[in-house]
């Protein structure tokens, strides 16, 4: 049924109500969440507004959104959609005969810019549960827009399914830590979690060489023979990337990777304009799935958006020789301008 919001207003963003010292009784507890699945199912089943709701229930319209937004935070709704634009199915499609790719996604571009990674994060997660099958082994990246592919990672029924790490970890627990990302993605789907329990980037080769021959990561790693499918993304060189946000590397690390060439990062690993390692010493440090190991993997899906990225993801695409790319309208048209198209 189709229910047209075309005149609802934004979901106000509300602060978050201090958790509770105790937690709630069982029975209270449930009690809960059937008042809010009845909430959500009068907005997106019956059609309701939100003042219509309210009246109904005679509650006040901020109980109603919050419980709109608490349901769709606890995966008990799911927002999916059918069918493409028509704009967007003819740049999938000039895509695959570009760039050689087996299948392309593109999302429409979002109104507002800041917005790209979810809309990109969000086709991610719906094109990997129609992916999914028994006896699947998966390696997965990290970063702001494979995090936004959890909202509408949808579990399923599966038996012998592996999510692999392809980064090491960060020692101070953030959002994006690529541990945590691996585990809830893996908790998601009901899968076997492997993790490279490593800090992403060490203090010496020497320490890394020890890492993977003497302390078993090298078993993670060779998980990469039996992967299915991969999904990474690039970084690019700005302070404000993920990449140097988390304080591995210092200014002065970063002006030294520009002046060896790099135009962007996959998994940590610093590349050049043609898609070649840079010689730099911190690419001997990282705790990461090598490119070239990488690329062994049937379906390389790449993830990632935004004008500022398009330099990054030309390159990035030669360096992971990715069979699938997932992106947005604008970054789309700017890489096809890139072949002269």
């Amino acid at each position: 049924m189709a229910v047209d919001r075309s005149k609802e207003t934004d979901l106000p963003r509300e602060k978050p109500p201090a958790p509770a010292t105790e937690p709630l009784p069982e029975r209270t507890a449930g009690r809960v969440a059937r008042n809010r699945m009845r909430i959500a199912w009068m907005y997106y089943v019956e059609g309701l507004t939100q003042n219509e709701i309210a009246d109904r229930l005679g509650i006040g319209r901020v109980t109603v959104v919050r419980n709109i937004n608490e349901a769709l935070k606890q995966r008990e709704v799911k927002i999916w959609i059918t069918g493409g634009v028509a704009e967007c199915l003819d740049l999938e499609a000039q895509l695959k005969t570009v760039f050689g790719l087996a299948d392309a996604v593109v999302v429409p571009e979002p109104a507002e810019p800041t917005h790209v990674n979810k809309a990109i994060g969000f086709a991610a997660g719906m094109y990997v549960t129609d992916q999914l099958t028994d006896n699947f082994c998966l390696g997965v990246g990290w970063g702001a827009t494979l995090y936004e592919s959890l909202q509408t990672l949808s579990p399923k029924e599966l038996n012998n399914v592996e999510v692999v790490s392809l980064l090491g970890g960060i020692v101070q627990a953030r959002r994006f830590n690529p541990a945590e990302f691996a585990w809830q993605f893996a908790n998601t789907v009901g899968a076997d979690c492997y993790l490279l329990t490593a800090p992403a980037v060490v203090d010496s080769p020497e320490t890394r060489r020890a890492l993977i021959e003497r302390c078993g990561l090298d078993s993670v790693l060779n998980r990469v023979e039996k992967m299915d499918m991969a999904l990474v993304s690039v970084g690019t060189m700005s302070a404000m990337s993920t990449s140097f946000r988390f304080g591995f590397f210092g200014e002065e690390e970063r002006q030294s990777l520009l002046a060896a060439g790099a135009v962007g990062d996959l998994l940590y690993n610093f590349y050049d304009d043609q898609g070649r390692i840079v010689d730099h010493p911190i690419n001997e440090r990282v705790m990461s799935m090598p490119a070239d190991r990488l690329r062994k993997v049937p379906r390389r899906v790449m993830i990632s958006g935004g004008n500022d990225k398009v330099p990054a993801l030309l390159a990035g695409l030669k360096l992971s020789d990715a069979n699938v790319l997932i992106t947005n309208e604008e970054t789309a048209r700017a890489l096809l301008a890139s072949r002269g198209l």
